[in-house]
């Protein structure tokens, strides 16, 4: 049976500027393991050490929300984001003393070496450990499965591929699951996301392929567009007989009650669905934002043609080198079909 990782608490946090207080922490932990969930990520969007490294306030401190779910969860294991070099290894420790139940690593999926001392660190510890390879895309199926066994050498227990810009397909999918299951038997994970509105279908196609936990969030709370709904990804389950123990009118009640009166978005962003298109990383929109903005250029334009030379960065110098050189048609002076500023005003980086 496949599992699902329940990650409003950390994921959805990008929608609300990193708001869940610790109070929110324990009503939404308590009840996503009363409905079945044993896996349950919780902290800041970026993970830990994030607040201090200026990413982004959080409403609260690690330390206040390992204690929250520490001091209400007693059969799920909550587990929190690990980016090394945002995190360091002592955070992991503070982690541990809390009783943390799992962590994920993430690095670039070219940069998976730096992960190896925080995934021994983890496992010192007891954690269940993932590696979460963050733009999965950016290296072709092949090389992305040379990495998974390095990543399963240093101890992870199971591997994410990640469409960090929710612009896979699910042919994709199974490409890169194939590949890793040839020369591999580590196992995967998927966290999907729905610029192109595919992240169900993806993650659907990733249990197909045989993935043993895949990722969710109450309403589709979550970075950029959002994740695949928590409540539809069970309510799926539940038809194919592959999710006996959760029931899905308990989970809808969950997103009710405690996610819904915290949606702020409304209808799909333009920025959000080129960014799938593009397989650009919403993280660096305040890039585009800034570059855009100077030249008074189309940000989605923008955007596409950055990623015609790197899907895996936006350096400053070359998205500030390419808004130059957009054709003055493309000007969102000469367009009339919006204005710039209230184009950017609803547009956060989440």
């Amino acid at each position: 049976m496949v599992r699902i990782l329940e990650t409003t608490l950390r994921d959805g946090s990008y929608a609300i500027d990193f708001g869940f207080t610790t109070q929110d922490v324990k009503a939404i932990c308590g009840a996503l393991e009363n409905a079945g969930f044993d896996l349950i990520e919780i902290g800041h969007g970026v993970g830990l050490g994030a607040s201090d490294r200026q990413l982004g306030k959080a409403a609260e401190t690690d330390e206040d929300y390992l204690a929250a779910a520490a001091g209400t969860l007693k059969r799920a294991k909550f587990g929190m984001f690990c980016i090394p070099g945002i995190a360091r290894l002592e955070d992991i420790d503070l982690a541990a003393k809390y009783g943390m139940g799992f962590i994920r690593i993430g690095t670039n999926v070219t940069e998976v070496e730096a992960s190896q001392k925080f995934i021994e660190r983890a496992r010192k510890h007891g954690m269940f450990v993932c590696a979460n390879f963050m733009k999965s895309y950016a290296l072709e199926p092949a090389e992305f499965a040379k990495k998974v066994v390095l990543s399963q050498k240093y101890g992870a227990e199971v591997v994410y591929v990640v469409d960090s810009s929710g612009g896979m397909m699910p042919n994709d999918v199974a490409a890169y699951f194939s590949a890793i299951q040839e020369i591999c038997d580590v196992p995967l994970g998927f966290h999907a996301h729905e610029n192109l509105g595919l992240g169900m279908a993806n993650t659907l196609r990733a249990i197909e392929m045989g993935a043993s936990i895949v990722d969710s969030s109450l309403q589709g709370m979550g970075r950029s567009s959002g994740n695949p709904p928590t409540e539809m990804l069970v309510s799926i389950l539940k038809r194919l007989g592959k999710l006996p123990t959760i029931d899905p009118i308990e989970v809808m009640d969950i997103g009710e009650l405690y996610i819904r009166p915290l949606m702020r978005k409304r209808g799909h962003s333009s920025l959000d669905i080129v960014s799938g298109m593009a397989q650009f990383h919403s993280s660096y929109m305040n890039v585009i934002r800034k570059y855009s903005a100077k030249y008074r250029v189309d940000p989605r334009r923008l955007i596409l043609a950055v990623c015609e030379i790197n899907r895996l960065d936006a350096p400053p110098d070359l998205v500030d080198q390419i808004a130059q050189q957009l054709d003055a048609a493309d000007s969102l002076i000469a367009s009339s079909r919006f204005e710039f500023d209230t184009y950017f005003g609803n547009e956060q980086n989440r």
